[in-house]
């Protein structure tokens, strides 16, 4: 069901297909309205487009403009004129919320606006966002993939009160719920506003995206539904929904009642959000035998991405009626869309641990439960397991006595979301108890063949051949390692396991290079990878190419293998071939080379740290000798180039130099194996126990042991 693309190097020798594919990999075309005082931030979202930028006077400077350029233009403008303007750019409208409220005519005429505050989040957020409403990632595609999501529902009055706590609060959790309904927006005689304004709804939202990397599901539930919104005005819930699309809300929380033509708009207008529809009964009288709940599943299914029914029960006999109807509704409708149903109350506790869609949890630390018989993620779990939903094995990591630190982490997770497993550490030095070899691979399939075993991490990972693995992904096939191994029930946790080989250091690497800069960014665009071996840099050059990449040059090694990434390097062989690349300089160096090694680095980033990134779009800038004129665009007013170029660290251990300190001070955006071990272990989680876990989690349990 999600949505892929097939990636082919300028040869057409390397095709990688995974999940993580870009939706839209074209540059975007931006028309962004700023006040004063906000010109930095067209420069940053340039920045984060890896695009070149203009400051435009008037709708023609506009027009004049190539498509692949951000225009920036001052919010003095006529609403009127922008929304009848004819160009197809994308318009944006930036605020900055520590100052005023948004113009309410930009903000209605815009096709979304983003709302900021100067803040370390900031430029991980604004990647976000834009990455999201340009269609450059896709988490509900992802999320239709799990076997099991989650959301946790924020019921506090002020979020600035979850900060502290958010981390833990979203271990196991997919998805945050903002409750918009639940907000108090403080008046200045002490009480309340009775629905909090859309200034403060949207710095609350706001504040939340900067502080979690889950999807957000808006949601303003009515008073009929146990919130706070009146019924009366249909029209104040379409308001309030549209402007959270406008905000770049992945999920939108439709109620049913709401009238048809109020629900068609959304749906017609909801751009990459998704929309949740929703019923929910506190009679205590509905059943799901009824003609009316099929109704209701088809009537939500008409405008919904999600269907979501939820009832108030008050016998056990409810849950197994629920979860007949469960079956009849995916038989029904193999294709969709996917259906959450939930009972209400402690009676209807057993639907919320069968229910395999967006189960609503809890936390001891949030101040309310956000409705009757909700259970924590430890809760469900212990409740499967006692169930046999959720049988106990044993995951492994397998790898150096000095990575044995990461099997403390492992088990903080495994407690906090009181999941049945044991985590075993096992040195792959020391000589497999089942078999005479100390061979790698010997060792590991002496492992797998271990009654109870649910997977494993191995590192240094696993080449092939692996005959005990039937089964490898795309990418480990691609890769030709295998750093993960899978336990795949894929009829139930009473069929024959299949074991799966995976990678998901590639998927570490792609992460911490999306932080800062969109997909698209990298499109196009030259890299440089060094490394001692084909074997160290085969998932760089993996992750390279799902971002488009091209062309790759690499220093220390050659692709030589079969596999299909061999053909997407190109080798340095001399001192000329470096030169070649010297304007405009790749955009991205990875260094997967041993910290001892790292003076080597050193002197490729002070050369091409003088080299100037250009747009595609964009001809050569010019140097600052050249006159004003010649530094000007079409449309008269001056073209600045994207800045920043991505330098990635990948060594462990001590260093002779410090790369990262460099990079920086030459204006390199730097990162370091610490980012991308962070990410590769949430990404493993995901893999072996099909929780999630986020990466901030990781970093504030593990500390610096993991990395």
């Amino acid at each position: 069901m999600a949505s892929t693309r097939t990636h082919t190097d300028v040869n057409k020798s390397l095709a990688v297909v995974h999940v993580e594919s870009l939706v839209e990999p074209g540059r975007p075309s931006l028309l962004v309205v700023h006040g004063p005082g906000e010109q930095d931030m067209l420069q940053l979202i340039a920045s984060v487009l890896g695009q070149g930028h203009v400051f435009a006077r008037s709708m023609a400077d506009v027009a004049a403009t190539k498509p692949a350029t951000v225009v920036g233009l001052s919010n003095d403008v006529d609403a009127a004129a922008l929304a009848h303007r004819r160009d197809t750019r994308i318009l944006l409208n930036v605020h900055c919320v520590d100052e005023s409220a948004p113009d309410e005519r930009l903000s209605e005429v815009c096709d979304y606006e983003y709302l900021y505050t100067r803040s370390p989040y900031l430029r991980r957020d604004l990647t976000r966002f834009l990455a999201f409403v340009l269609g450059q990632i896709a988490p509900h595609e992802d999320l239709l993939k799990k076997n099991r999501t989650t959301l946790i529902s924020t019921t506090f009055p002020d979020v600035h009160a979850a900060l502290p706590n958010l981390d833990i609060l979203s271990v196991g959790a997919d998805a945050v719920e903002l409750r918009v309904d639940l907000l108090k927006e403080p008046l200045d005689d002490g009480s309340h506003a009775p629905v909090p304004s859309l200034r403060y709804v949207g710095k609350q939202l706001m504040t939340l995206r900067q502080r979690t990397e889950l999807p957000i599901i808006y949601t303003t539930r009515c008073t009929r539904e146990n919130g706070r919104f009146p019924m009366d005005d249909p029209a104040l819930f379409y308001k309030y929904l549209y402007r959270a699309k406008q905000w770049g809300v992945e999920y939108l929380d439709v109620e049913l009642w709401l009238p048809e033509e109020v629900r068609r708009q959304l749906a017609q207008r909801k751009g990459n959000s998704k929309i949740i529809s929703a019923f929910h009964d506190f009679s205590g009288q509905f059943k799901w035998t009824s003609p009316q709940a099929k109704e209701l599943f088809k009537k939500g299914a008409v405008y919904g991405d999600v269907v979501k029914m939820i009832a108030l029960v008050h016998q056990m006999q409810d849950n197994y009626e629920l979860e007949y109807f469960r079956s009849l509704i995916t038989a029904e409708h193999p294709h969709g869309p996917p259906f959450s149903g939930l009972n209400m109350s402690p009676a209807g506790q057993l639907s919320r641990m069968l229910n395999k869609v967006f189960t609503p949890i809890t936390h001891p630390l949030l101040p309310m439960i956000a409705a009757p018989g909700q259970l924590s993620a430890a809760e469900i779990n212990t409740a499967l397991h006692s169930m046999g939903h959720m049988p106990k094995q044993d995951i492994y990591g397998i790898g150096s006595y000095k990575l044995a630190t990461q099997a403390l982490f492992f088990e903080k997770c495994f407690n906090e979301l009181s999941l049945p497993h044991n985590f075993l550490f096992v040195d792959k030095a020391a000589p497999p108890s089942a078999r005479g070899s100390s061979s790698l691979s010997d060792q590991v399939e002496a492992i797998v063949r271990r009654e109870g075993f649910g997977g494993a991490f191995i590192n240094p990972p696993l080449p092939p051949p692996t005959p005990f693995l039937p089964a490898l992904s795309d990418a480990a096939k691609a890769i030709r390692l295998v750093d993960t191994i899978v336990v795949r029930n894929t009829n139930g946790p009473d069929s024959a396991a299949t074991l799966v080989g995976e990678n998901a250091t590639w998927k570490g690497i792609r992460a911490t290079l999306t932080r800062d800069f969109v997909p698209s960014a990298y499109g196009g665009r030259a890299a440089l990878v060094l490394a001692n071996s084909e074997t160290d840099a085969a998932p760089v050059v993996f992750a390279l190419k799902s971002l488009d990449i091209g062309p790759i040059y690499s220093i220390g090694f050659h692709s030589r293998g079969p596999g299909p990434l061999a053909a997407a390097v190109e080798p340095f062989r001399s001192v000329e071939d470096v030169k070649k690349l010297a304007q405009p300089g790749p955009f991205v160096i990875v260094s997967a080379l041993p910290g001892e090694k790292s003076a080597l680095v050193g002197p490729l980033l002070k050369h091409y740290s003088s080299c100037k990134l250009q747009s595609q779009s964009q001809s050569p800038s010019p140097s600052p000798s050249q006159s004003q004129d010649q530094c000007q665009g079409r449309s008269g007013v001056n073209v600045a180039p994207p800045a920043g170029k991505v330098f990635l660290d990948l060594a462990n251990g001590p260093r002779k130099v410090d790369v990262m300190a460099l990079a920086q001070e030459a204006g390199w955006t730097a990162y370091g194996v610490a980012d991308v071990s962070a990410w590769t272990t949430v990404e493993t989680l995901r893999l072996l126990v099909g929780q999630n876990v986020p990466c901030d989690f990781v970093r504030l349990a593990s500390g610096r042991s993991l990395f």
